[in-house]
């Protein structure tokens, strides 16, 4: 029973205000092609209102104390929890994902609200011995400043918490923008702060389809003092450049090319049900999904076989039928993307193993592609979609150095029952992140990011909250009447 309606605006928020524009564009359920709702088409001079309002309000709200803004989000928490429901079927409707995925992201989200209420407590500063007497050395943290956050689709609601609330711990106020295929849940959490009381000004989601004078906008603007961005690399690398004419304060989560590696000496039903989280979760359109499958020649074959298995008992389907594991894909774009990619490894000697067809419109059969070559398209670049593909290794030399033979370092996967084995690896591989014996790597208490083009910063985790602090080194003269 759909029961979504009240959290469901077409509105944007802008310093308190809910502003309906004088454009709109459609959001559209991939699932069945229908128009969910229309939103507010922003202009640039909207988006420059929400960023003067974030300034205003900054000169009050970095003054605010630490128990105060910890309140805030703990009240945002629990009002996301109390209307777990409403936010999972937003979150399904406008993004595709199954009801199950949804109600997990839900659960996920909230929970970096709830870390940083409490970290917001522990941004510790120091004292430093002096080289003299005659002085005393201290170091505070304090709030960058106005912060622009750019969310993705895949992740409309815990893409936006682990932004949002690590800022307001520090004091920022925040100018979001979500992706234009998923604002509503963006909108939602939007009344919901507006619901736990929080201070006019700290909060505003700007929503439109001009990605790129959006972007330009956010990431030129001298307000603004950090931004925080989520998407391709492409896109990051031009944001950074655009940023740098003032030097304003970064974290960008980009692309990635996970490699999921099993040795011989894996225990295999373990690595398949790892296999399956880490790829298919979303229909593969996740940040950290698998795009390359590493595989120890001595068990490629029973590994495939019990992957195989597994990957074609999954239910296809609209994300609110009850049963349904993989939903459609977001768009034509990313269709596109999978088909291509899946044709270029056939055609280049890979073997279909189960899948390899469109079902109808956005929907694509969980695919399983066994001996991949190393030249084929997906094995360079990152296929979001319900993919597997299989590569095989003979030595573990030759697995690191496949893993790491890409621009990209994000996450990766491996397992392995050698305890000396599983440090080496882990110490060799060239990523932000490494899942040993284990598919499910995110939490709140952990650092997110990646190295290399994957980007810049972390999200969660103690540091997440240090990406959007300044420490200030004060020095103390005592000598003197």
């Amino acid at each position: 029973m759909m029961c979504t309606k009240e959290l469901i605006t077409g509105k944007a928020f802008i310093n308190g205000q809910w502003i309906s524009g004088t454009e709109t564009f459609d959001v559209v359920n991939p699932a069945t092609g229908g128009v969910v709702q229309k939103v507010a088409n922003l202009t640039i001079p909207q988006v420059r209102e929400a960023v003067e309002a974030a300034h205003h309000s900054w000169v009050s709200f970095k003054k605010s104390d630490v128990a105060e803004r910890a309140e805030m989000l703990e009240d945002w928490y629990k009002l996301m929890l109390a209307h777990k429901r409403e936010l999972a079927e937003i979150i399904t409707l406008e993004s595709g994902k199954s009801l199950t995925d949804s109600l997990g992201e839900v659960d996920y989200g909230a929970s970096f609200v709830l870390w940083f209420a409490e970290e917001s407590k522990r941004a510790y500063g120091e004292t430093v011995p002096a080289a003299t007497q005659a002085n005393r050395i201290v170091t505070i943290k304090q709030g960058v400043g106005v912060v622009a956050a750019i969310a993705p689709w895949n992740f409309p609601l815990a893409m936006v918490t682990r932004k949002v609330a690590p800022a307001i711990a520090a004091g920022c106020p925040v100018i979001l923008r979500p992706a234009s295929q998923t604002p509503l849940t963006s909108l939602a959490l939007a009344i919901l702060a507006e619901r736990a009381g929080w201070p006019v000004g700290v909060f505003h989601v700007v929503t439109g389809t001009d990605a790129s004078a959006m972007g330009y906008e956010l990431s030129t603007h001298p307000l603004i003092r950090k931004l925080s961005f989520t998407g391709s690399t492409a896109v990051g690398k031009l944001l950074m450049k655009q940023s740098a004419t003032q030097v304003k304060k970064l974290s960008l989560e980009l692309g990635g090319n996970a490699p999921f590696i099993v040795f011989e000496d894996a225990d295999l039903d373990a690595a398949v049900e790892g296999a399956m989280f880490a790829k298919f979760r979303n229909a593969g359109q996740t940040c950290v999904a698998v795009n390359r499958f590493l595989v120890a020649d001595v068990v490629f074959d029973a590994f495939a076989s019990r992957l195989t298995t597994a990957v074609a008992s999954l239910k296809v389907g609209n994300g609110l039928d009850d049963g349904v594991q993989i939903g459609p894909l977001i768009n034509r774009k990313g269709r596109d993307k999978v088909e291509k990619h899946i044709a270029d490894a056939v055609d280049k000697g890979a073997r279909v193993l189960t899948g390899g067809k469109v079902i109808k419109d956005l929907y694509y059969e969980p695919t399983v592609l066994a001996d991949v070559p190393a030249d084929a398209l997906i094995a360079r670049e990152e296929t979001f979609g319900p993919v597997a593909s299989l590569f095989r290794f003979k030595t573990e030399e030759e697995a690191i150095r496949m893993a790491n033979d890409t621009e990209f370092g994000l996450v990766a996967y491996f397992y392995s029952n050698d305890v000396r084995r599983c440090w080496r690896v882990a110490e060799a591989i060239e990523a932000g992140m490494v899942g040993v014996n284990e598919g499910r790597i995110s939490f709140a208490g952990a650092p997110f990011g990646g190295i290399k083009e994957s980007g810049i910063g972390r999200e969660g985790g103690r540091v997440g909250l240090e990406e959007y602090l300044e420490v200030k080194y004060i020095n103390f003269g005592l000598a003197g009447s």
